[in-house]
């Protein structure tokens, strides 16, 4: 079951959006010794994704009877929730 959990943990994540990091660093020979020469630190907003908001609300059977303007009233909701949740 904890793969189940890990995978609503990150459908969340996606649901909401999330900043990503990615660090490339360069190396080289000088004085016989591996040496750091350069570091490349990016950093990516990666925007909220409708899909994963949908996916959360049709895990909930009892949206099934809901308006469009009550599904669009519980997405909000929704996303509030998930925006005050701790991911890390």
């Amino acid at each position: 079951m904890q793969k189940d959990n890990e995978l609503e943990q990150a459908l969340k994540k996606c649901a909401v959006g999330f900043e990503t990091g990615e660090t490339v660093e360069e190396f080289a020979v000088q004085d016989g010794e591996f040496r750091l020469v350069k570091r490349k630190v990016t950093r990516r907003d990666i925007p909220p994704d409708i899909k994963a908001v949908k996916m959360l609300l049709d895990e909930r059977p009892d949206d099934a009877s809901l308006s469009d303007e009550e599904l669009a009233a519980e997405r909000g909701k929704l996303l509030k929730m998930l925006k005050e949740e701790d991911f890390d």
